[in-house]
């Protein structure tokens, strides 16, 4: 049975053409159904989780990991068609692969056969072994596959500039559409080199850990830091704390930023802290989406995250949280960690 959706109060969601889909700039992101560490739920309260999101407009939705290629691939296929809803899946080689057709194609129809659909949407691919340059292979199978209807578009997911850059000059023009990587306030590495890369080969970037598994949020205003192991934290905050704490400053001056977004969103009318996070990032021309973190059927933020639309940040809103990032280390995470991905290689 189809499932038919009530759009009475859809907001005004702004979009952005990704290759052939026209999609929001808010996606939603299924890397939590991927364990129970980030809490779990019933799967008819998923399911329901997901009808709500495609209600309010959120039509795009990325980050199948394990189990969550099923649960979209359901959920997808159930739902009335005239739902124009994109899903975006992985292929991620952690090992010794040798690229050869057969093994690519395998795996791309698994992930047909996963998400019970025709097609691939888009997929993004990531490799782990830069020294390997059998990625370069994979892509140029791909590509094929592209054009056999396999896959309607192909993404890079977690790749640096150099490498990025070095993909989309050998497939050539519009082969890839996007890179998937983190990018927020703590980690502003894609402002060295990746900007410029998505410029030159009119790619946009997928943006994730963005609130930073949502620490960028009023609710963390004017509290102790937390116990780094402790089990109330999910695997995301575990590592985000982390990096705010080890790479980017220290928590008093976290506290400091949450002032200074808190202001900023009182200027423009009561705006949530992650609001303002989550815009800051989209008012860069090279990002097309920020993905979304969603513990499904848990704790969702349909309203407030839309607020992000309908406004852009002033030149004092930018240089009073300038003000603050300027004191951190942030511009030099990228010598510290490494470039876009490097933290899992």
């Amino acid at each position: 049975m189809s499932i038919s959706l009530n759009f009475i109060s859809l907001p005004q969601h702004e979009h952005f053409r990704l290759g052939p889909f026209t999609v929001p700039r808010l996606w939603v992101g299924l890397w939590q159904l991927s364990s129970n560490a980030w809490g779990s739920a019933p799967m008819s309260k998923i399911r329901e989780a997901m009808v709500r999101h495609v209600e309010e407009g959120y039509t795009a939705f990325a980050d199948h990991y394990g189990s969550a290629e099923l649960v979209f691939g359901h959920f997808r296929r159930n739902m009335a068609p005239e739902h124009d809803i994109v899903g975006a899946t992985k292929w991620c080689v952690f090992k010794d692969v040798v690229p050869t057709r057969p093994v690519v194609e395998a795996a791309v129809r698994e992930r047909i056969e996963r998400m019970q659909a025709d097609r691939v949407d888009i997929l993004q691919f990531h490799w782990q072994d830069y020294s390997n340059k059998g990625y370069l292979s994979a892509l140029e199978i791909l590509q094929e596959l592209r054009t056999e209807g396999l896959i309607t578009s192909i993404g890079l997911c977690n790749f640096d500039a150099i490498r990025t850059d070095e993909i989309c000059t050998q497939l050539g023009p519009n082969a890839i559409v996007s890179n998937q990587v983190q990018f927020s306030l703590i980690d502003t590495r894609p402002l060295h080199g990746m900007a410029d890369v998505c410029e030159r080969h009119g790619l946009k970037l997928l943006t994730y850990g963005t609130l930073c598994g949502g620490f960028l949020a009023d609710k963390w205003v004017e509290k102790p830091v937390p116990d780094l192991y402790s089990g109330n934290l999910t695997p995301s905050q575990r590592k985000y704390l982390d990096m705010i704490l080890k790479a980017w400053g220290s928590w008093e001056l976290f506290q400091s930023l949450l002032h200074v977004l808190r202001v900023i969103g009182d200027r423009h009318g009561g705006l949530s802290i992650a609001n303002i996070a989550t815009r800051w990032v989209l008012d860069h021309q090279f990002v097309g989406a920020v993905i979304v973190g969603t513990r499904l059927g848990i704790s969702e933020h349909l309203q407030d995250n839309c607020k992000v639309y309908g406004f852009n940040l002033t030149a004092e809103d930018n240089a009073d949280i300038e003000a603050v990032l300027n004191r951190s280390n942030g511009r030099r995470i990228i010598t510290t960690v490494g470039d876009c991905g490097a933290e899992y290689r």
